[in-house]
């Protein structure tokens, strides 16, 4: 297989999850919204999703490890289009009550989180394999990760509008199934299988490689730090996408085509950041870039819709928060994985991941019922400051300054990493995560 056959196999398995995915983040808020006016059952609906996503994500990493992380993509993305595949069927006869679509957006969070996890645990091993930079591999995967969402919220906004946003999600299975068949056929399984002479002898239970990636991530202050930023502007930020934005849509009185054109309009723009990053991130002063991009992308997309601004100037506040934040997954990825042990990947990057989401959960609970206390510009403009006071951080904490270098214990320096018990009962110590001179 040629060295560059991996990464495309699984840009394009992204591309097809990941337009599915921004499909249905559309098409569910509206199909609740428009069918029962609610935008606390809209943040309900979203909440039933994402929580058992983050804990699946959570959870399903020492399973990563262990069963490879092709393995559990191929099994949750195939059982994913079963249960998608289901709202249209229903919707179809009639029988998609708020009773029946709780249950399956439940469902389709459990399968989601290990599937994505997956997924993201590949891309240190597809590194190694196209021999480069690990800043290069993540802003390629993110630019093309930006492309798809910039595909699927454009084309999921006029589907919506033409067959309505039950029937939308067929194509949203069938993104799926496509997903499930190109990692199957495009991607080798990138788990280390140690040594027959440095095997373990025992080998640890599923919660102790559960612990062992929890003592690593929280005995490590840049990951922390990260966890904790990212965490806050994820709630502000799904109470925008999941309520926020579409009330704003609707009572403005326009319908799922300029909803699914505006976040076009933010994820287009972030290609062009992303494609930059991936061409120089290895260059670039990730601190520094990381906070200015971060403050452009938040605080400026609040405050516009809560001024009753018009439309073309919001088309311009996202097209320039999406270009700053084309710069921010590159960044994050690359300081993430070069700090991680490789045979903690699964477990470490799932739950960093996990808990990044943690609040997401309740977003959109959150921004449903600040609208329904306060009003739309009031949430609006209060999540706004908020999310302006969690991307100055970086300019506040210490812990931040080691964001620019790879961890001692994993990084550029060539010392490995004793895996604890398991480690030191094998006797193994292990490269850095994610450099392109380690072997899979």
């Amino acid at each position: 297989m040629r060295r560059g056959g991996p990464f495309l196999a699984l840009a394009a398995a992204e591309t097809f999850s990941l337009s599915g995915t921004r499909l249905s983040t559309i098409a569910i808020p509206w199909l609740v919204l428009s069918t029962t006016g609610s935008p606390v059952l809209t943040g309900l609906t979203a909440m039933m999703e994402m929580l058992p996503y983050v804990i699946a994500k959570a959870l399903g990493g020492p399973l990563i490890d262990r069963a490879g992380a092709k393995s559990i993509a191929i099994i949750c993305d195939t059982a994913s289009v079963l249960v998608v595949a289901l709202v249209p069927l229903l919707d179809l006869f009639g029988m998609l009550g708020m009773p029946v679509l709780l249950p399956l957006v439940f469902a389709m969070g459990v399968l989601r989180g290990p599937s994505d996890a997956a997924k993201q645990a590949m891309v240190p091993g597809i590194a190694t394999l196209a021999n480069v930079p690990l800043e290069r591999v993540t802003g390629v995967a993110s630019a093309i990760e930006r492309l798809a969402s910039t595909a699927g919220a454009a084309g999921a906004g006029a589907l919506i509008g033409l067959i309505g946003p039950g029937q939308a999600l067929l194509v949203n299975a069938a993104t799926f199934a496509a997903a499930a068949l190109i990692v199957a056929a495009g991607i080798p399984e990138t788990r280390r299988t140690p040594a027959p002479e440095t095997r373990p002898v025992e080998r640890a239970s599923y919660i102790e490689d559960l612990r062992e990636g929890w003592r690593f991530l929280r005995g490590d202050a840049v990951l922390v730090s990260i966890v904790a930023m990212v965490a806050v502007t994820n709630l502000f930020d799904q109470a925008y996408h999941a309520v926020l934005l579409p009330v704003w849509t609707r009572d403005a009185g326009h319908g799922p085509e300029l909803l699914g054109a505006m976040f076009a309009a933010f994820a287009g723009a972030s290609i062009a950041g992303a494609a930059i990053a991936a061409a120089i991130g290895e260059r670039m002063p990730r601190l520094m870039v990381y906070t200015v991009a971060f403050l452009l992308t938040g605080f400026p997309r609040f405050l516009v819709p809560a001024l009753d601004a018009p439309i073309g100037l919001v088309f311009a506040t996202l097209a320039i928060a999406g270009f700053a934040s084309g710069f921010l997954n590159p960044i994050l990825s690359a300081v993430i994985f070069e700090r991680i042990p490789k045979p903690l990947t699964g477990r470490v990057t799932a739950l960093n991941t996990a808990l990044c989401f943690a609040l997401i959960p309740f977003g959109g609970l959150a921004g449903g019922a600040l609208i329904s206390t306060l009003g739309l510009a009031a949430a609006l403009f209060l999540m706004g400051i908020a999310y302006l006071a969690a991307t100055l951080a970086p300019l506040a904490l210490k812990s931040f300054r080691g964001f620019d270098r790879a961890s001692p214990e994993v990084g550029s320096n060539g010392v490995g990493w004793s895996t604890g018990r398991l480690g030191r009962r094998a006797g193994l110590r292990h490269a850095p995560a994610g450099r392109p001179s380690d072997s899979v």
